[in-house]
């Protein structure tokens, strides 16, 4: 096809799809021609701008590496991280809403026992979560593999020190027989994303913070169900309706409860679904004794992952 014009590259380029062999390939990519021509004609795109954004794209590959995805910075920042996450990981009521992955997780992290300090050194005030993961007939879920991570109190991931051989405020567990685990680690803290590439870029043109509010990130796998990644969010952090990722939900929120020594304990309770529905909602926080602890027990109403593995709320 010739003397193509504004009117007809559109159709052109589609009719070059029809013979695709893969149906879905064929799909994604015809909508893809579709809404690019689309947006290039709502705004009028200039020459000019559209090297820009040949540039834009080009150094958001050249600050990836085998610590940084500036790709997935751009989909959290755009809020394509969110909508995805949202659109398949649709939960009957109830359930817990999951949230975006973040670009920090590390494979192989360590793995530790039950009670050990995942923190390993980094900087911030100490912190003991506990937890316990049952399905919804009230008995335990034994061999649940739990991956935590998170930032210090610097704001910072391990993985962005430079020079640093050993894990930091991350690491894998399992829940015991009784479906409980239990963690020491650094208080979570709002750090704002990596802000020194063209994502950071971006979010000063368009006059955006790049903060993130205090959270633990968790992906809890356990036979027969269904992954979960989501956050725990800290109540009362400054950044919950502005976090530059999208990925706050109020089922998510938590709440850090300040102890006599002045550290924190968060205690969260998981309850397991057979088809694999995650929710998180309010509960009361499980006592120390409930899970074998000597110290005190926790009181008052708080916040409980009733997320891996769903139940009904206050169940």
């Amino acid at each position: 096809m010739r003397n193509l014009d504004e009117d007809t590259i559109t159709q052109a380029v589609l009719a070059r799809l029809a013979d695709t062999p893969d149906p879905r390939v064929r799909e994604i990519v015809a909508s893809l021609v579709r809404h690019l021509h689309d947006f290039a004609r709502d705004v009028r795109l200039t020459e000019a701008e559209w090297l820009q954004g040949i540039r834009f794209l080009t150094a958001t590959g050249h600050k990836c590496d085998d610590k940084r995805q500036e790709f997935i910075l751009l989909s959290d920042v755009l809020g394509l991280s969110m909508l995805t996450v949202c659109m398949n990981n649709r939960k009957p009521a109830g359930c817990t809403e999951a949230t975006v992955f973040g670009p920090f997780h590390v494979e192989g992290a360590p793995h530790y026992e039950d009670g050990a300090d995942l923190a390993n050194g980094a900087k911030g005030e100490p912190c003991e979560v506990s937890c316990t993961i049952r399905d919804l007939a009230g008995e335990p879920v034994p061999g649940a593999t739990i991956d935590v991570w998170q930032a210090d109190a610097d704001g910072r991931y391990d993985v962005q020190y430079a020079g640093l051989d050993q894990a930091q405020g991350r690491g894998v567990l399992h829940s015991d027989a009784n479906g409980r685990f239990r963690f020491r680690t650094v208080l979570a803290q709002a750090y704002p994303i990596p802000d020194d590439g063209p994502v950071g870029d971006l979010l000063r043109a368009t006059g955006r913070h790049p903060w993130r509010p205090a959270h633990l990130h968790f992906m809890i796998q356990a036979p027969g169900y269904e992954t979960l990644v989501t956050h725990v969010f800290r109540k009362g952090d400054q950044y919950l309706d502005s976090d530059a990722v999208f990925g706050v939900r109020e089922s998510l929120v938590g709440e850090w409860v300040r102890q006599g020594d002045g550290s924190w304990r968060l205690a969260l309770r998981l309850r397991a679904e057979p088809r694999g529905v995650f929710r998180l909602g309010e509960g009361q926080f499980e006592s120390r004794e409930a899970w074998g602890g000597s110290e005190s027990g926790i009181t008052g109403a708080g916040y409980a992952l009733d997320d891996a593995l769903c139940a009904a709320r206050g169940a």
